[in-house]
């Protein structure tokens, strides 16, 4: 999951993973849903294709880890989302963004948003199960509002916010396994995940605070972002990694779908349900993404699932669904 640079940020609360990997929630760009290319599409459809393939990302590194080197897998993850929504802006005949300001921005909003996070997920799967890698990520909303009391003055906190954090932290723990002493867990590869989703929100307000009224669309800015990650992880990679031996079928299509469907159009599609049915709804899809990784772990890779891991996973969901949760208007009387 790719998290966008959208012209007017979300507040603080993340969407798939981004995500996925967690993409947060975008404004959507000017126009219907059909401009989107999606408007053919019952939403419903759009929703759970997002869900399964944002859910099957985490499975995607995994596989892609077994013959590629972490930050190559993070590499093609950029490279093949670049090209997939570069692709539709040349069929929609939109440019990119201008402006050395703003794609200074860009620089730094896709090392925070796609180079850092998709290279600490890759290094984090070498030692942790997808399923553990997918719930790391659902914590980025608990991050998320973390900071945003820190650096976002309009964010106020309320109980409910707070309590969200509590019992999302607890549910982490519960994951974790903390009454055992975190036996079976890897240290390193859990606090890299955790790392990772960490790193969302911190660049989720970093593009707020830079980017907000940036002209042009979603799409444009995230495929800018996208090409500015894939120079940035080339480089990296070529620095600090050898050149694949081989391109065995398995881990090349898995690299390949993680970026063109994951990173690329499902950003896309993305926007298109933004437009239709209101950012609040189309970030549900959020809380879907541990479960089906979770499913596909267990079920495709065969990862070992413990009690506590659902359970926790439930947990951490209702934390970050309480810290979106926004204090009701009164009606007028």
């Amino acid at each position: 999951m790719s998290a966008p640079a959208p012209s007017r940020p979300p507040r603080s609360g993340p969407s798939p993973t981004p995500s996925p990997v967690t993409a947060p929630a975008a404004t959507p760009a000017s126009g219907t849903a059909a401009a989107t290319g999606t408007g053919g599409l019952d939403w419903r459809l759009r929703f759970a294709f997002l869900s399964v393939v944002w859910g099957f990302s985490f499975l995607f590194v995994k596989v892609g880890t077994e013959a590629f080197a972490p930050f190559q897998v993070a590499f093609g993850r950029v490279l093949f989302g670049a090209l997939a929504l570069l692709a539709v802006l040349l069929v929609r005949r939109e440019a990119l963004p201008r402006g050395a300001r703003t794609w200074g921005h860009l620089t730094v909003a896709a090392l925070l948003l796609n180079t850092a996070p998709f290279s600490l997920f890759a290094y984090a799967e070498l030692s942790i199960s997808s399923t553990l890698a997918g719930i790391c990520n659902a914590t980025s909303p608990l991050w998320g509002m973390a900071l945003s009391l820190v650096a976002l003055s309009e964010d106020r906190p309320t109980r409910r916010r707070f309590a969200g954090l509590g019992l999302g932290f607890l549910g982490v723990l519960t994951v974790l396994g903390a009454w055992q002493g975190f036996a079976g867990i890897d240290a390193k590869g859990t606090a890299l995940a955790l790392l990772a989703s960490l790193c969302y929100p911190i660049g989720w307000i970093y593009v707020r605070r830079t980017l907000a009224g940036t002209p042009g669309s979603p799409v444009a800015l995230t495929g800018a972002q996208l090409m500015v990650s894939t120079v940035q992880l080339a480089a990296v990679s070529a620095l600090f990694t050898s050149a694949p031996t081989g391109f065995p079928l398995w881990p090349t299509l898995s690299v390949i779908a993680l970026g063109a469907l994951g990173t690329g159009m499902a950003l896309q599609m993305q926007y298109g349900l933004v437009t239709e049915i209101g950012p609040t709804t189309a970030q549900m899809v959020t809380y879907f993404i541990p479960v089906i990784a979770t499913t596909a772990g267990v079920l495709i890779l065969g990862e070992q699932l413990h009690w506590n891991t659902p359970v926790g996973a439930v947990v951490v969901l209702a934390g970050a669904a309480l810290t979106q949760a926004r204090a009701r208007t009164p009606k007028p009387v």
